[in-house]
């Protein structure tokens, strides 16, 4: 495949984080609102969300990656962000035929196809679980008052 400066977008979400994945063809830089992905994340856990799309599917070293992540926390924007890469990744698939692709090295005319390689680790599926509401008269959504017999 010829180098092109195609880009391939994806929109993920998580509890109430958005994020808007940009990838294009690169050396596996990147960069989440304008920082890079060490600076703006401290912990070991959140990049390692991150980078999971792109570590199941062998393609690090491939993709320039540019991210706008909005709202939450920083364990919901690495959900969003992870969900938006394998999101991306699924278009460029589409646009190669990705039915060559192979599970180990990422090229070759391999058995599975990058969409059956994000589904089966679950990278596509947004997790929509999200904070239950603090209902009236409790202290918390469910924990309540001790009850008191006297």
């Amino acid at each position: 495949m010829a180098a092109t400066k195609e880009n391939y977008y994806g929109t993920g979400r998580r509890k109430t984080s958005t994020a808007r994945v940009y990838l294009k063809h690169g050396t596996g830089n990147i960069i989440i609102n304008e920082s890079t992905l060490d600076d703006y994340f401290g912990r070991k856990t959140a990049r390692m969300i991150v980078r999971q799309p792109l570590e199941a599917t062998s393609l690090q070293d491939k993709f320039d990656i540019t991210v706008t992540v909005a709202g939450g926390g920083m364990n919901g924007q690495a959900g969003a962000i992870r969900h938006g890469i394998a999101r991306a990744l699924l278009k460029y698939g589409i646009s190669i035929g990705d039915e060559n692709i192979d599970e180990e090295s990422g090229e070759g005319s391999g058995t599975l196809s990058l969409r059956k390689i994000l589904r089966r680790a679950g990278y596509l599926t947004r997790d929509s679980r999200q904070v239950e509401r603090k209902k009236v008269g409790l202290k918390k959504a469910r924990k309540g008052t001790q009850y008191s017999k006297r």
